[in-house]
């Protein structure tokens, strides 16, 4: 069954888009910033407890590969994409704001776009009220950044049946919870359409490393194979490619130097535009 919200559509068949200025690779390049709650359930875990099982709160081991994230990873991160002058994108829980000001205002200060991200790192098919959340989340970012809060992406990329029709009547004007094109497309609610967003799979360090267990020069790898590909068919239509960096795990040593590898290949070419969500959208709705 496909969903009824969207509308199936080959890239072939569609009605072709303008570029962007600047050129016809786009490249949207978002940071996760998560607050995994200390007294709770770890939402992902790097090592497994000593007697199996599941790590009972405080788990302190995987709470702690979180928060090297914060303390050292992002850091450097943040050095990397200032370096290149990046335009990037915050896929930021609505509670950092409160939890870890001093991350948050630099981001802010540094012209970030923040998406929301939930208010904590919990799914929002297990928070007990899906639209309190989502308003919870928009106007703490709001009133953090003094600006308005367009995107989302539920923890996990996780929603209930009435998410779009939830995020459509708060207000959010975009999502990046259906990773299904390179390009962005519609999505039908209650309230009008959503417009959705590229996000990937592919150069996700979270899919690369915890989950699929590559070694640190994976990312790369599929960014320099993939690469030539994208290049072959922005010549005809603009394409976007996603870069999605999680702290905790890209800001290690080993894969850092890997992370700025990608952006010194994309420094030297021609044709490269960097854009946030929201931006990435409003070039979407202004020739629709």
């Amino acid at each position: 069954m496909k969903t009824p919200r969207i509308k199936y559509t080959p890239s072939w068949a569609r009605r072709p888009l303008k570029p962007p200025p600047g050129g016809n690779l786009i490249v949207f390049t978002l940071v996760n910033v998560e607050h995994w709650v200390y007294s709770e359930t770890m939402p992902r875990t790097v090592i497994p407890p000593p007697q199996g099982g599941s790590n009972p709160p405080p788990d302190i081991p995987n709470w702690s590969w979180k928060e090297y994230g914060w303390r050292c990873g992002l850091p450097r991160v943040m050095k990397i994409l200032k370096e290149f002058g990046i335009r990037v994108t915050a896929s930021i829980n609505g509670d950092v704001c409160n939890a870890y000001p001093e991350m948050a205002r630099y981001m802010n200060d540094e012209d970030w776009d923040f998406m929301g991200h939930g208010w904590v790192q919990t799914p929002m098919n297990k928070v007990s009220d899906e639209r309190e959340t989502l308003i919870k989340t928009k106007e703490t970012i709001e009133a953090f950044t003094g600006k308005k809060m367009r995107g989302w992406m539920g923890p996990g990329m996780v929603e209930t049946f009435d998410t779009p029709d939830l995020m459509k009547e708060v207000g959010i004007d975009w999502t990046c919870d259906f990773p299904i094109d390179d390009l962005p497309f519609e999505i039908e609610t209650k309230h009008g359409p959503l417009v959705g967003l590229p996000y990937t799979f592919e150069l996700n360090d979270i899919v690369v490393y915890p989950v699929e267990k590559h070694s640190s020069e994976e990312i790369y790898r599929r960014f320099r194979d993939g690469l030539p590909v994208y290049l072959e068919e922005s010549k005809n239509e603009p394409r976007i490619m996603v870069i999605s960096a999680h702290p905790y795990t890209i800001g290690a040593p080993h894969r850092i130097v890997w992370y700025r590898k990608m952006f010194e290949d994309l420094s030297r070419l021609p044709g490269v535009v960097y854009m946030t969500g929201s931006e990435i959208a409003d070039w979407y709705l202004s020739q629709q």
